[in-house]
């Protein structure tokens, strides 16, 4: 691991159990991670964790963020109608850190009922571990903002 990051965690009812078990997961990885709820596995509206997370994110109170709902799609929509957020759904380790060289994805959305939890680990410390590329891509990604 190149750093330790302060690591805003939400989702919904959905992504509850895994979000708990990725709080224990990154603090025991060294890093700092501040849970954005939900605080049961009851329904909530995934959009009132996924904006309090990129907002956190977009204003620099935590490096980057991690999103999970049930199948990842909504909380990445969320995240992503804020400016200077790129929030990428990851199901995988090699999309992950992808998404973290070319996107400079600062926010990861996670599928939960399509991984486990090993996997998700996975994933996590891929996006986590890599590091943006820049050169060709950071013109493509200055792009990104409307």
């Amino acid at each position: 691991m190149s750093q330790n990051y302060s690591i805003a965690v939400g989702g919904d009812h959905a992504g509850f159990k895994l979000k708990n078990q990725l709080l224990v997961h990154l603090l025991e990885l060294g890093h700092e991670p501040v849970d954005f709820g939900p605080d049961s596995a009851d329904s909530v509206d995934y959009p009132d964790h996924a904006h309090a997370v990129a907002e956190s994110v977009a204003k620099g109170e935590n490096q980057l963020g991690i999103l999970i709902c049930g199948s990842g799609n909504g909380v990445c929509i969320t995240a992503n109608k804020h400016a200077d957020i790129r929030a990428a759904l990851c199901w995988k380790p090699e999309i992950a850190a992808l998404a973290r060289q070319h996107n400079d994805a600062n926010i990861i959305c996670l599928p939960a009922r399509f991984l486990s939890v090993k996997q998700a680990f996975e994933t996590v410390e891929a996006w986590l571990n890599a590091e943006f590329e820049g050169g060709r891509h950071q013109n493509r990604v200055a792009k990104i903002n409307c």
